[in-house]
């Protein structure tokens, strides 16, 4: 053990603070009390002023301002010592053993999907600290600062989630930076215990084995094909080229959607599962940008977003992937159910997000969405007050049903301050049953009258939460460990009133967007972009820089809702 190390040991025991064991898990520990113990040396009072000076220099809510103010926590609850320098008797400075194996994880970062240059940076240069305090002091707050980076990023991500979108609703996890660093400083093995904090997911781990033998060379990928109107025969277009070019026909630079191409498109639609119309509508368009070779980019971007997943996704769980419109039941990380699901539009997206399966609601009514009624309910209602009741709805002020016949809507005006809910039946928006996991966006899993939308590729439809194929089969699956709850229990509920179970154990669900998985022969297989979240994180993460056409307009409607109020 170095000589400082020698010091910082014996002021944490001498405060009656216990070091972690090897084997306890960092970042699952809580954070103890603050304490700011006075430097007892002048190298110690040096790297007090420097982080003094970098703590309260720092804007609030800003990343530099919450490094430095773990560092200032952690070096002051040990007298500000240094943990990472040992000093030769010529006075010569050199990093602890600890440190240099460190150092080789910084410079092996790319098998992690991250980039060496994050943590390799020039303060971490040990000439020239000789005799000088304060080189010395910048020299191990910067180590520490590069560790917790390091740390911080392989346990939950370079990228804050929502600084791609807002709708990825995802709560960073939370590491307690103290006890790791001194885990690490005080560790035969710190490699070990980094390695604690990566994610166990096997999809994961199979992504970054797929890195590491990742050849770049091999992969053809052709440019996305932008947005734009839907394509119809005869329009003219400059998207026109490109798509000759996907279809495999002659390179020409008539823009002109033309017979030929219309064959060749109905070709390709036919051969998955999209109406044949030759139409370059939404969905084809979303076909033709799918299933692309994947790349290393995609492959770092999806091991970011398992970062971002909570550390376990439960022993049974629901999986809702996005971009694959699909959702699992797993037990123990094996499927045992999967069907089709409708997500959210452009427009209306599904958020990415976590939580736990609560209530199962049978002949539920259907809360109308604010957006839905101010944007389509409203309007028709003041045009036509019988519209409610051709809808099955009920109009609802103050917590009391009224008729849309006795509001004098020339005093209501442009307000609406009414609420909206559909009534149970066989033409509710949601169906004769929706799952529960209540959260802040108001969305969840239900059943729709809508059928015919599962047969299509692109599923991208509803007003943003999830539409299940076969509600009752999911239903059936998901109750498996209810022993009072079943598919035959939950469908003779059906009927006029609203009736709610609530399951003994609450199911975790994890809303996600991998457009990447795992095959069960160990391939790849990519799935869209439908919301430009990978497109977005890629360049987030300087990977490369897409070109427009492979970012989606999120203000854009591409994929309109089919003539149907729904959620």
């Amino acid at each position: 053990m170095n000589k400082v190390l020698v010091c910082l040991v014996a002021a944490l025991f001498g405060a009656g603070i216990a070091l972690p064991a090897m084997a306890q898990d960092a970042a699952g520990l809580a954070a103890g009390p603050v304490i700011i113990a006075p430097p007892q040396s002048p190298l110690a009072q040096t790297i007090k002023a420097g982080l003094s000076a970098s703590y309260y220099g720092a804007r609030k809510d800003t990343a530099a301002y919450g490094e430095a103010q773990k560092l200032y926590f952690f070096y002051g609850a040990r007298h500000f010592e240094p943990i990472w320098l040992d000093e030769a008797p010529n006075g010569d400075i050199a990093f602890s053993e600890p440190a240099q194996k460190i150092l080789k994880l910084f410079e092996a970062a790319e098998s992690e999907g991250l980039r060496p240059s994050d943590y390799l940076t020039p303060a971490l240069d040990p000439a020239g600290a000789k005799g000088d305090p304060l080189k010395m002091a910048a020299l191990e707050t910067a180590f520490s600062g590069a560790t917790l980076r390091y740390a911080t990023h392989i346990y939950t991500g370079r990228v804050a989630p929502r600084s791609v979108n807002e709708l990825l609703d995802i709560e960073p996890k939370k590491l307690d930076e103290a006890t790791l660093l001194v885990e690490l400083a005080s560790s035969p093995d710190p490699v070990a215990v980094l390695a604690k904090l990566e994610p166990t997911h096997p999809e994961f781990l199979a992504l970054k084995a797929a890195l590491a033998t990742f050849d770049e060379s091999n992969v053809d990928r052709p440019t996305p094909i932008a947005e734009g109107q839907t394509l119809k025969p005869g329009m003219s277009d400059p998207r026109v080229p490109a798509l000759r070019v996907r279809l495999g026909l002659t390179p020409v630079e008539d823009v002109v959607y033309d017979d030929v191409l219309v064959a060749a498109m109905k070709t390709f639609q036919g051969t998955l599962d999209l109406d044949v119309d030759g139409v370059m509508g939404p969905a084809t368009l979303a076909a033709l940008n799918g299933g692309l070779p994947v790349t290393r980019a995609d492959i770092i971007a999806n091991m970011e977003r398992w970062r971002w997943m909570p550390r376990e996704l439960g022993a049974f769980n629901v999986l809702v992937n996005i971009p694959e419109y699909r959702l699992a039941i797993s037990r123990d990380g094996v499927e045992e159910y999967t069907t089709r699901v409708v997500v959210g539009t452009v427009k209306n997206q599904t958020p990415v997000f976590s939580d736990n399966i609560r209530h199962i609601v049978v002949n539920p009514y259907w809360n109308v969405p604010s957006s839905i009624i101010k944007g389509e309910i409203a309007p028709k209602t003041r045009a036509n007050p019988g519209y409610i009741d051709s809808q099955n709805m009920d109009l609802i002020y103050n917590g009391d049903v009224v008729s849309p016949w006795q509001v004098n809507w020339g005093v209501v005006g442009d307000t609406f301050p009414f609420r909206v809910r559909q009534r149970p039946g066989p033409g509710n928006a949601l169906g004769q049953i929706k799952f529960l996991f209540p959260n802040k966006h108001d969305v969840y899993l239900h059943d729709t009258p809508s059928k015919s939308l599962f047969s299509r590729s692109f599923r991208a439809y509803s007003h943003g939460c999830v539409r299940v194929q076969n509600p009752m089969e999911f239903a059936d699956a998901l109750m498996a460990n209810e022993a009072n709850i079943s598919r035959a229990s939950l469908e003779a509920m059906f009927g006029p009133a609203e009736r709610w179970v609530n399951p003994d154990k609450q199911i975790p669900v994890h809303i996600a967007y991998f457009t990447v998985r795992v095959q069960p022969d160990g391939s790849l297989k990519s799935f869209g972009d439908v919301y430009g979240h990978n497109a977005k994180l890629i360049a987030a993460m300087g990977l490369e820089q897409p070109t427009p056409s492979a970012i989606p307009d999120i203000t854009a409607d591409a994929a309109p809702v089919v003539n149907e109020l729904s959620p």
